[in-house]
């Protein structure tokens, strides 16, 4: 397997660490040399990318790789690589064998604590979920032409090492909003790369959800992380008083239960099914601090 990963950030180098033994070569981007030693750090040859046509090295390294994932968000002006590869992936990438697209279980929309699935019609409500399913119905385009198989990658909310209710706790910043009848799903970074890797290695296409057995109250979270580390859980704050930025206040305005079967169907199975599961190991692992 010769892979690259465009933005190999929190998700992208967890999948670098899980396929490190896989790969013959494994290359990622970032947006500055700055990153380059986090890269190498999870066994990566580092490139800057920063929209656009690709660099020579970075074109010279992609007319060689078999496995492609991409996890750039798009921006206001889309994916860029949609823009960058609109004539065709086999002329950047011959050998191209799959395709892997990070997305959000956001573009399912509000179903107001109902259960959704793969099968589910999207109904995306906030803006950047809104050109995430756009990307989705790009890169599903460009891997048909292609005549490669795409792996759609549906992501929760995502936590792990640095990251995760334990920190926000510790350094007081942690808060129970209430709004009655609002659940998440969460998914810890190591189970996104293992079930990258899983789809990786089989070359499967498809939409999978990559989230946990487990839609909670985002409060329950907080308790749980509070509970662990012996502090007392912040105060109950009521979601419609609360002093939120608008990006925050989005977030609680789809509420959805999100099935994981298709994935475990394919046979991965979870290490973290449940946020118990995976802030304990945190906590016990010390890497919750980061």
């Amino acid at each position: 397997m010769r892979m690259m990963i465009f933005g190999a950030g929190f998700s992208g180098l967890a999948i670098a660490r899980a396929l490190a033994g896989d790969c013959d070569l494994a290359g990622g981007t970032t947006r500055s040399p700055e990153r380059f030693a986090a890269l190498q750090g999870a066994g990566l040859t580092p490139f800057v990318y920063q929209g656009g046509m690709p660099s020579d090295d970075l074109a010279a390294a992609l007319s060689g790789i078999t496995h492609l994932v991409m996890s750039i968000a798009p921006d206001s002006g889309g994916d860029p690589l949609l823009e960058a590869f609109a004539g065709g992936l086999r002329q950047s990438m011959p050998k191209l064998e799959w395709i892997g697209y990070l997305s959000t279980v956001g573009v399912y929309g509000d179903h107001d604590g109902d259960w959704v699935d793969e099968d589910t019609a999207c109904k995306p409500v906030s803006r950047r979920s809104v050109a995430r399913l756009a990307a989705e119905d790009g890169w599903i385009r460009l891997a048909a032409e292609a005549g490669v198989p795409l792996a759609i990658i549906r992501l929760s909310g995502i936590y792990g090492p640095g990251r995760n209710a334990l920190k926000t706790a510790h350094e007081g910043k942690a808060r129970r909003l209430i709004k009655p009848g609002q659940v998440f799903n969460r998914i810890h970074v190591a189970d996104i790369g293992g079930a990258t890797a899983l789809l990786a290695r089989q070359r499967l296409g498809g939409i999978y959800n990559v989230t946990d057995d487990m839609p909670a109250p985002p409060q329950d979270v907080v308790s749980e992380a509070a509970r662990i580390m012996g502090l007392e859980p912040p105060a109950e704050i009521d979601f419609e008083t609360a002093d939120l930025s608008p990006m925050a206040r989005s977030f609680y305005g789809e509420n959805k239960r999100v099935s994981n079967a298709r994935i475990k169907a394919a046979g991965y199975s979870f290490l973290y099914p449940d946020y118990f599961t995976g802030l304990s190991a945190l906590y016990r692992d010390g890497t919750w601090k980061g």
